[in-house]
């Protein structure tokens, strides 16, 4: 992974980390289950932007290495990662 990308990925799950230790307090302590659903939300949120980072440096790394190189065998398989992976994404 590009380190610009780690860092901006590493403060994201620091902060990530931080909101779900609150939420677990907020359960522990029978908050009102709204604003944990509203905590929870904006976990999945930042989660995805990092999903969409980690995307990102992905197919600007290895599938771009992977298509430029004369392995066709290699570049078949990265294609297919691919779109497992983009598979996956639409039943989310």
């Amino acid at each position: 992974m590009k380190a610009e990308v780690k860092q901006k990925i590493d403060p994201r799950l620091a902060r990530i980390e931080g909101q779900v230790k609150g939420i677990r307090n907020m359960v522990q302590s029978d908050r009102y289950c709204v604003d944990i659903l509203l905590q929870l939300s904006a976990v999945i949120s930042a989660l995805k932007k990092v999903e969409d980072l980690v995307m990102e440096n992905h197919l600007n790394t290895c599938v771009v290495d992977a298509i430029r190189s004369d392995n066709d065998a290699g570049r078949e398989e990265k294609i297919k990662e691919l779109m497992d992976v983009m598979a996956n994404f639409r039943r989310q």
